[in-house]
């Protein structure tokens, strides 16, 4: 069961107008099942996008950069879920070419103008005879209140569908943000099998919206560790529709601007803290702060080192307080001139260690109290400077080994 994550209320998700979503059962890997998503942009609309940085990317990720590039303007989005379309050489390029063929045809535009992603067991053909198929059914479903259909068309071993929304005023005009995520498990994303697909009727300068979604994804999945695996498809793309009748955004760093990043960042948050909540076998939610760093870089180097440690995960699954084990990766973290006399840390309330050493007012009933919560702050202050920075994991248990030791049956 996800930690303290419910599935959304779909008249919880507000449309965005020019925006319009379809979702149809393909039988891509199983029967009975969505598994097939178009996304239907209007003509003017701004998208950016941010991939993996796996160099083993999934031939979809190839073709996205390459029609992001080529700047056509996106007409279309094309998502299957079932299979990766990873590890499948120049074969699997060709077959993801022929799936935004198919869909542009249909849709009268160019295939360049289709962004396809695909998620799923990795070297496997793509097969494009189902998606082909599918496609007449998933057009015929398109409307613009899809949002909930669609974070459950995306999912593979999540257990629950992930979306949110949100509005805000801007220069006197409400503009509207939604978003889904799908991901539970090969997810330390470093981006720019996670996909996150958010699009907002914001008037904004369409060079502003590449900068937009790397903000976004720096702000949210790119704070996110399950298993500390960056998956070969990891897609975060971002859609601006320019429906909105808010002023048009010149610069993020203007009122406007900051007004609309923090709605949005909002909104990406929910999405990828619903991924670490949703984490495969997951009984825990925790959050990782570290400050004091000199940089920021610095403390996310050593809130990941606590954050992936198999040791630190399964210590919290057990609810045991073997804080030693925290000390222990920061101090692998990295930081060569790291002076362990300065480190201080905290569980939630309880101060645990003092200048590096166990805190004589320590009490381990107080861990075991803090341990044996759903939601858990991890707090390290390093004592060598201003910067500070957060990353959101779980943790790790009996269920994680078996939901991937099986995931191919």
């Amino acid at each position: 069961m996800p930690v303290n994550l419910s599935a959304p209320d779909p008249a919880a998700l507000f449309a965005v107008p020019g925006v319009r979503i379809g979702v149809a059962e393909a039988g891509i890997r199983k029967a009975n099942r969505k598994d097939l998503t178009v996304v239907l942009v209007d003509d003017g609309a701004a998208v950016g996008g941010v991939f993996t940085q796996n160099r083993f990317c999934a031939a979809p990720v190839q073709v996205c950069r390459e029609h992001l590039q080529k700047n056509f303007g996106i007409r279309a989005m094309l998502i299957n879920t079932g299979n990766a379309n990873a590890g499948t050489g120049e074969d699997g390029l060709t077959r993801t070419r022929a799936t935004c063929i198919a869909l542009a045809r249909k849709l009268e535009i160019a295939p360049e103008q289709v962004l396809p992603f695909s998620t799923g067991v990795i070297m496997e053909p793509l097969p494009i005879d189902r998606i082909e198929a599918g496609l007449p059914a998933a057009l015929a479903d398109a409307k613009p209140d899809n949002w909930a259909r669609a974070a459950e068309g995306i999912m593979t071993t999540d257990t629950i569908p992930k979306a949110f929304s949100a509005q805000v005023k801007i220069g006197g005009a409400t503009v509207t943000i939604s978003g889904i995520s799908k991901g539970a498990g090969m997810i330390r994303p470093n981006m720019a099998t996670m996909l996150g697909f958010m699009a907002t009727d914001a008037r904004i300068d369409a060079a502003l919206v590449q900068p937009l979604a790397r903000q976004l994804a720096d702000a949210s999945f790119n704070r996110v560790t399950i298993d500390g695996d960056t998956s070969t498809n990891d897609s975060f793309v971002v859609i601006a529709t320019q429906k909105a009748a808010n002023p048009v955004i010149t610069s993020l760093e203007s009122a406007d601007g900051q007004a609309l990043l923090k709605a949005m960042q909002d909104v990406a948050r929910q999405l990828a803290q619903a991924i670490v909540r949703d984490g495969e076998g997951a009984t825990k939610f925790i959050t990782v702060r570290v400050e004091g760093g000199r940089t920021g870089a610095e403390c996310r180097q050593v809130a990941y080192a606590i954050a992936h440690s198999p040791l630190v995960k399964t210590a919290f699954f057990a609810s045991d307080p073997n804080l030693g084990r925290i000390l222990a990766a920061v101090g692998y973290a990295g930081i060569e001139d790291l002076d362990q006399t300065g480190i201080d840390l905290y569980l939630d309330d309880v101060h645990v260690a003092v200048k590096g050493g166990r805190n004589p007012d320590y009490k381990e009933e107080d861990g075991q109290r803090v341990m044996k919560k759903s939601e858990i702050t991890v707090r390290v202050a390093l004592g060598r400077g201003e910067a500070a920075d957060t990353v959101w994991t779980c943790d790790l248990s009996h269920d994680y080994v078996s939901i991937n030791a099986d995931y191919r049956s």
